[in-house]
């Protein structure tokens, strides 16, 4: 999954690719270079608590002069958005999964707006708070249990459904390793997982650095979380996530 945020205030790449022509130029570029799916989003959820709020209306300004466009390309089209009303246009608009950062627990019309439309939805983990003194997986196990609530009353397949454990979203960084490491564990859910450790913070933490420097980072992340179980990476690296991916792919064929 190639991310494409047509935001001024992403937290890696805010205002590359607000200009509807560049937007669409990243979007054939991550396709060529391996995206199956491209993930647009208009408004900056960065994971540190710090980005501005933008209304519905703010989002549909910025989708509608590109998203048509960008689904014409031919491969599926995620729209990353925790408002029911621009997931609704979205999917009118072709776009054919819902990425709802907020697990289907902010938005009371997100669940049966997606069940109406028979819409795959991404559940991520969040939390409003950062608390170090939690049991993370725990706490994330517990967060989706209350998801596949919502979704089984308001009527959403479980096949229609993938889980990510929000890396970097209302947890410490230490709690974002952890994540990863014990990514295993979401497996008794029996639903695919997503991973999107790209660029963030918590690699600093490890390795100081910006977020245009964590690209090996991100790598390591994510092959790491292929292992653990991910079926679908979250990457703004779109090349050299692919070829980490195939090449670790071919050696575990190996073992």
């Amino acid at each position: 999954m190639g991310v494409l945020n047509v935001t001024p205030d992403s937290f890696s790449d805010g205002g590359q690719f607000v200009a509807p022509e560049r937007a669409l130029a990243q979007a054939r570029r991550m396709i060529a270079e391996g995206a199956d799916i491209i993930d647009v989003g208009a408004e900056s959820t960065r994971p540190y608590g710090d980005a501005q709020p933008v209304s519905a209306d703010d989002e549909l300004n910025r989708l509608r002069p590109i998203l048509a466009e960008i689904v014409a390309l031919g491969i599926p089209v995620s729209i990353d958005s925790m408002k029911s009303a621009v997931v609704g246009w979205a999917l009118d608009a072709g776009a054919a999964i819902a990425n709802d950062v907020w697990g289907l627990q902010r938005d009371p019309d997100m669940a049966k707006l997606l069940a109406a439309h028979n819409s795959p939805v991404i559940v991520m983990h969040n939390r409003r708070n950062v608390d170090a003194d939690i049991d993370i997986m725990q706490d994330i196990a517990s967060f989706f249990t209350r998801s596949l609530e919502i979704a089984a009353k308001a009527g959403i397949s479980a096949g229609n459904i993938v889980l990510d454990p929000g890396i970097g979203f209302g947890k410490t960084p230490e709690q974002s390793v952890t994540a990863l490491a014990r990514l295993n564990e979401l497996s008794v859910f029996g639903l695919p997982l997503l991973v999107g450790a790209s660029r963030k913070r918590f690699i600093s933490s490890i390795i100081p650095s910006e977020p245009h420097q964590r690209l090996g980072g991100s790598i390591a992340a994510h092959v790491m979380a292929a292992q653990g179980g991910a079926r679908i990476i979250r990457t703004h690296d779109v090349s050299e996530t692919v070829q980490a991916l195939r090449v670790a792919a071919a050696i575990w064929d190996r073992r």
